[in-house]
């Protein structure tokens, strides 16, 4: 290895490990033991504009070995990325760029990934929306090079333990997508101990039987047989690549070759036996200025001429008059979905009436149609949730530009490739059983943190011929629960149609939850109060006696008790809750006008969600606190005290209370 070389690489393993001995935390093996892998991959491959760190047709880096942010930021420094010394100095500081998990708010950072597994998956994700994107523009113009670029990904031995990978993997080999290189920094190593003790998988045949280009490098120090691997792997255009490369997790320290040196900060004399070793007489976080000039030097030769004649080719690109060449150039520049969608012009029929996922997916359908950036699939549920596009194509390895993604039976893996296409700016979706939630957190919580547009649909949200497996009792808790994730739950198809004019204009983390019960049109709604998250449906006409505050399915059961209560002489004011998160933003104005503090405020939900407390009291909230049994759900409901007279009398219960109490 030549001196220059070798001094950038133990340049990049010395500033990461001063990262992680300054904040006493970090993982110094995989710092120590990959560093050769990141030179190489920035020096010799990425195809990148450090001072354009947006570039549309840069080549994605995503660090699925998501503890290694030390060895990251190091190299994003070097390479000319605006992360300087101080940033690295604060690295897992509080509002630092440097975070303990990298953010997509540093310059540098593709994607922000989690748990192990999940930033592979991203990668899927983003390998398929370069494939859409290209194809897309191929329609219109033969051999075009405004989107042709490469997917590498960074793994580690766990990683490739999280059944995520092999999820996402399956999907790779299934769909071709030769432009995703993943290398696998194989140092048998994991936080508690030798790899073999946990397992004897060879993850190369397992891959080899997904469809992948599988490749091998003896000795993850040797920067010449990581350049060939990744050269080879970037010949092969018809199959995704893993690079195995056999390191030393934290070579040259005292504990090299261990576990210990995993996830624990290196010792004072550790870090100094490292500097004799690599013959760096500098102090904590200092680096000669030839080794950042000469490490810069070699990316902007390697990438200067091309960023270059993208930039040309584009204003030539952007001249073509032509509508939908001029379609793609706006979403590729500004994230414009180009979509005419407005609530206020459908008009539905007073004697409307059907399966709300079917309502939903012909709003899907119609939004498919008039964009080209909305696109998604189902964990093998699409004819259950109904989300297919009925009028486009499957997304296939000879049709990329198809809408309609086959995820199979692979909830966890779907969730984080559709937030891999959402980073694209493509207004992306999955869809499954509302049961099935619990395969999906992680991919909810990171679309949340990372701000993504992507949209996650649940039906069946209801209770289930089946039994307790699949009554989603919890699940809407869950889903609130996660902070930043808008939650809709409409009740009718004017509530559907308001959801989705808020989530194409406001391209936010949204999940949706669509009943599969038979709904007409219910006499209030509107869909241009969606955006206020809750609004009355059912005004009182005499003395309030009570609210009830409901969403979803419910919300038609709650307008005929209201509505026979009336009869009764009790008059009750019934809210539409679509969305607590936009209600919660409105002005105390607004939400005073809509819940009048001075009145008993009921809920009525067919689950155990408590986060409806901070509107009344828990005794006020009338939902299903048991698992259901196996039954008609007719008896069903009547056996959890949910059918419309059970709510009735509870409702008349709690209003007897309060009068009790006056």
């Amino acid at each position: 290895m030549k001196e220059d070389i070798r001094n950038i690489i133990n340049t990049i393993k010395l500033l990461g490990i001063d990262m992680i001995n300054n904040a006493n935390g970090g993982y110094p093996g995989i710092t120590l033991d990959a560093a050769p892998i990141m030179y190489t991959l920035f020096a010799n491959h990425l195809n990148i504009n450090p001072k354009d760190a947006n570039w549309v047709n840069r080549d994605r880096f995503v660090l699925s070995a998501s503890h290694a942010t030390g060895l990251l930021y190091a190299t994003l420094f070097l390479a000319g990325y605006d992360i300087n010394i101080d940033d690295l100095v604060l690295f897992r500081q509080l509002n630092s760029k440097t975070p303990g998990f990298a953010s997509m708010k540093t310059p540098g950072i593709d994607y922000s990934a989690g748990p192990l597994g999940t930033g592979l998956a991203a990668a899927v994700g983003m390998a398929m929306a370069e494939k859409y994107l290209k194809s897309l523009i191929g329609l219109k113009v033969k051999n075009q090079r405004l989107i042709n670029h490469n997917i590498y990904c960074l793994v580690s031995d766990g990683d490739l333990q999280e059944g995520i990978a092999h999820e996402a993997a399956a999907l790779a080999g299934l769909y071709n997508l030769g432009n995703l290189i993943v290398l696998y920094d194989s140092n048998n190593m994991t936080e508690d101990g030798r790899i073999e003790k946990s397992g004897k998988e060879d993850i190369l045949k397992i891959f080899d039987a997904n469809g992948w280009q599988i490749d091998f490098v003896k000795d993850g120090s040797n920067v010449n047989l990581i350049d060939k691997a990744i050269k080879r792997a970037k010949r092969v255009t018809n199959k995704p690549s893993i690079i195995e490369i056999k390191t030393l997790i934290g070579r040259d320290s005292y504990n090299q070759g261990t576990n210990l040196v995993h996830s624990r900060p290196l010792s004072t004399d550790d870090i100094t036996n490292l500097r004799k070793i690599f013959k760096n007489d500098l102090g904590k976080f200092e680096v000669k200025k030839e080794v950042i000039d000469k490490f810069r030097n070699i990316i902007n030769k390697r990438c200067s001429k091309r960023y270059k004649l993208w930039q040309e080719y584009y204003s030539a690109f952007s001249k073509k008059d032509v509508k939908e060449i001029q379609e793609m150039l706006n979403f590729v520049t500004n994230k414009n979905l180009g979509i005419n969608f407005n609530a206020a012009n459908f008009k539905i029929q007073a004697t409307y009436e059907e399966d709300l996922r079917e309502s939903n997916s012909k709003l899907m359908n119609i939004i498919a149609s008039r964009t080209n950036f909305f696109l998604g699939g189902s964990a093998d549920m699409a004819s259950s949730c109904k989300t297919y596009l009925s009028r486009e194509e499957a997304f296939t390895s000879k049709t990329y530009y198809g809408k309609n993604i086959r995820f199979g039976v692979r909830e966890n893996a779907m969730g984080h490739i559709v937030n891999g296409l959402s980073s694209y700016g493509l207004l992306a979706f999955s869809s499954t059983h509302l049961r099935y939630l619990d395969f999906m957190k992680n991919s909810l919580r990171s679309a949340a943190m990372n701000n993504l547009p992507v949209v996650h649909i649940f039906t069946n949200d209801w209770l289930s011929d089946d039994g307790m497996e699949e009554q989603p009792l919890e699940q809407l808790s869950n889903l609130r629960s996660i902070y930043n994730l808008d939650v809709y739950r409409p009740g009718d198809i004017n509530e559907i149609i308001g959801m989705w004019d808020y989530i194409l204009k406001e391209k936010r983390p949204s999940s949706i939850v669509i009943s599969n019960e038979l709904t007409h049109i219910l006499a209030g709604t509107d869909s241009l109060s969606v955006n206020k998250g809750a609004y009355i449906v059912r005004k009182e006409t005499g003395v309030l006696n009570g609210i009830i505050l409901t969403c979803g399915h419910e919300l038609t059961t709650s307008l005929i008790i209201a509505n026979e209560l009336k009869q009764e002489g009790i008059e009750l004011r019934v809210v539409s809750c679509v969305c607590q998160n936009l209600f919660d933003i409105q002005s105390e104005e607004y939400k005073n006008n809509i819940l009048d503090s001075n009145t008993k405020i009921i809920v009525v939900e067919a689950s155990n969600d408590l986060s409806w407390t901070k509107y009344t009291s828990y005794e006020n909230i009338i939902g299903i606190n048991k698992y259901q049994k196996c039954g008609k759900k007719i008896e069903l409901l009547k056996d959890l005290k949910f059918d419309k007279n059970s709510i009735k009398e509870r409702i008349k219960n709690i209003l007897d209370i309060q009068n009790s109490t006056k």
